[in-house]
């Protein structure tokens, strides 16, 4: 495959499983070129054009010809100098890296992540929080991530790999898409009555099942495993972490239990006060299942994953 495939693949594959209807997707592409068309000659040399067909401001091709061709690639969640420096040295003892695919943004993918933020807006609506206060109480806390990533050192990844030439891409909420979606579908079909029945689901998942040898598996934070479900909502996409105003809404909406990657304290306090249970899924786990379900597109399309930083690789012979 080419770069350019992967990555139309994997925003293509991220629309499919968006939790968003591909109608909503469609017209925020739609706004976007409308934007683009109404700009000056000069303003649209600053424009990124990738925002014309890819929704997800935090995936982007960060280094390398679009044109070049990939058999094999390094992946992982968090790729860094470090993970960059070890592609190098797998090339030159012989295991020949043609692309690092990270799932965690860098560059000007991580500058943009609070883009992404939006799409919580829709799944909390979907929930029963009415748009307009969904858009309210995600407002400041969008602009507190943007605020907050402007500092950051986005660049250090990206420039190890183009001082060694090693095309670097990275595939993030169209890989939370994957795992939120899979998950949310089999909550609803399998109706767990309680917390203890919700863990020993994620359990039946292979990288849940290897991220309890590393304790790091499922666990229960909030409620105790014989507490009743009640309506669970997965919330593993969109960015980060969205607005802690939103567990008073959503508990007003009737949802009893949330099915997190990871949640602060803050967070953890504002659903406690609220009575909604919340089960931590793992962190590590849950961006492997999502971003395993991308690569494995890859897979069958003939490109070898070598996996490393975090990734607990598990190759799914069939769609999901």
């Amino acid at each position: 495959m080419k770069i350019k495939e992967i990555y139309q693949l994997a925003v293509e594959k991220g629309i499919e499983q968006d939790p968003r209807a591909r109608e909503t997707v469609m017209k925020l592409l739609e706004k976007e070129r409308k934007l683009y068309d109404e700009l000056k000659e000069d303003e649209k040399k600053e424009f990124d054009q990738d925002k014309l067909f890819n929704p997800y401001g935090d995936t982007r091709l960060l280094y390398g010809d679009p044109e070049r061709e990939v058999t094999r690639v390094l992946s992982g969640i968090d790729m860094e100098t470090a993970e960059v420096l070890l592609a190098d040295r797998l090339s030159t003892r012989g295991t020949k890296i043609d692309l690092i695919i990270a799932h965690h943004p860098e560059g000007k993918a991580m500058s943009a992540l609070y883009q992404v933020m939006s799409l919580q807006e829709d799944v909390l609506a979907k929930f029963g929080v009415p748009i307009n206060v969904a858009e309210g109480i995600m407002a400041s806390r969008i602009n507190e991530v943007k605020l907050g990533l402007m500092p950051l050192n986005h660049n250090r990844a990206v420039d190890a790999a183009r001082l060694l030439d090693i095309p670097l891409m990275c595939i993030h909420t169209p890989a939370d898409n994957h795992v939120n979606t899979l998950l949310q579908n089999m909550m609803d079909e399998k109706q767990p009555e309680t917390l203890d029945d919700v863990i020993k689901i994620l359990k039946e998942i292979p990288e849940y099942a290897e991220a309890v040898q590393y304790n790091a598996g499922p666990a229960i934070v909030l409620g105790n495993k014989k507490n009743r479900a009640g309506k669970i909502m997965v919330d593993m996409t969109g960015g980060t972490s969205g607005s802690e105003d939103a567990y008073a809404k959503l508990a007003t909406a009737g949802v009893g239990t949330l099915i997190v990657m990871h949640i602060g304290e803050k967070h953890r306090k504002e659903a406690e006060k609220n009575h909604i249970k919340v089960i931590i899924a793992g962190h590590m786990a849950s961006d492997s299942l999502g971003l395993n379900l991308v690569l494995d597109q890859l897979v069958r399309r003939g490109v070898e994953v070598v996996p490393c930083a975090g990734l607990l690789r598990y190759e799914r012979k069939e769609q999901l």
